[in-house]
């Protein structure tokens, strides 16, 4: 590409650099200059503009900016017609939004003028939502430079992915203590309800019961028994140990335990484990309000399918200081 000032007479076929402000109008930038504009340039008195001519090889911003787009895009995702080099990404469902992070560096090392930028992995979106886009720097890159890239994409396996929640059916236990008072246990069950039902799932089973292994080892069988596709046990006291009332209840039943822990915060006393094949999950006592922690990351990924395990908790790590930052819509902000 041949990038520069360029009198008018001469300007013919090439694509202007940056918008021109004309006494009747504007000619925007991208425009490719034809008769037209440059009989309006000579009608206000310009002699040159700042543009771009195409060489051999090379390939314009949108049709670059497409065939990126058509390449990474994935399932679940919607795209724009591409604009001054750009095409969007949308999410066609409510999901949670998958890319991953070293194989979108990885091709935005290919050419400084080719960039992808998207939301966070595995963020929460909402139909209709900016999940990524695709931008071309300069007017036109090199098809060679285009054709890198896709194949890098291809060896890499570089998708950008929504993953659409699935409608569950939910369990809840929550055992209580004697001082435990009505109004708590209501409000820990109103914030259950509230996730569940935004993520598409349906409370199918309801249970309060004493605080002690037996008995909670007894309700989770139970919830197993009524096909539960995920069972949540909110406990009247925190999780701190594996011999605790919940997990211990939890390996009395039958079940294992996955995970007790995780580096999140809010959200540090999380016990993940399953019965089965059927999710079970120690709810930290946060989750009592419905403001982000970590408690919802997994129940967002268990509703899309997604895999859950020590190794994707541990990944979790960074970025997972979620105190004061409203990066992520709170569970009511959605559906």
């Amino acid at each position: 590409m041949i990038f520069g000032e360029v009198s008018i007479k001469e300007a013919r076929g090439c694509i202007l650099a940056h918008s021109v402000r004309l006494p009747d109008g504007r000619l925007n930038k991208g425009l490719r200059i034809g008769d037209a504009e440059i009989a309006q340039l000579r009608d206000a008195n310009l002699t040159s503009v700042v543009a771009a001519s195409l060489e051999p090889g090379d390939v314009h911003e949108d049709e670059a900016a497409r065939r990126v787009a058509d390449f990474v895009r994935g399932d679940h995702v919607d795209i724009t017609d591409p604009f001054t080099g750009r095409v969007n990404f949308f999410a066609a469902m409510d999901g949670v939004f998958v890319a991953d992070v070293c194989k979108v560096a990885h091709a935005n090392h290919i050419n400084e003028g080719i960039t992808i930028a998207t939301l966070p992995p595995y963020s929460r979106v909402r139909a209709t939502q900016l999940v990524a886009t695709v931008k071309i720097i300069p007017l036109a890159v090199s098809n060679a430079s285009v054709s890198n890239l896709e194949a890098i994409a291809a060896a890499d396996r570089l998708r950008l992915d929504v993953y659409p929640f699935q409608p569950k059916q939910v369990g809840l236990i929550l055992s209580r203590l004697p001082s435990d008072a009505d109004k708590v246990m209501a409000k820990r069950r109103e914030a259950m309800a509230t996730r569940v039902n935004s993520l598409s799932g349906s409370l199918v089973h309801l249970a309060e019961c004493a605080h002690r292994e037996d008995v909670v080892a007894k309700e989770i069988r139970l919830a197993q028994e009524k096909d539960c596709d995920i069972i949540m046990v909110f406990g009247a006291s925190a999780i701190i140990d594996r011999e605790d009332v919940i997990p211990a209840s939890l390996t009395a039943s039958g079940g294992t335990i996955v995970q007790l822990g995780m580096p999140v915060d809010p959200g540090n006393l999380l016990l993940l484990g399953g019965l089965d094949d059927t999710p079970v999950i120690g709810v930290p006592s946060c989750a009592a309000s419905i403001k982000i922690n970590g408690f919802d990351w997994i129940l967002e990924r268990l509703f899309a399918d997604l895999p859950v395990g020590r190794d994707e908790i541990v990944a979790m790590a960074a970025g997972g200081l979620l105190t004061e930052i409203p990066s992520r819509p709170m569970p009511r902000e959605v559906g």
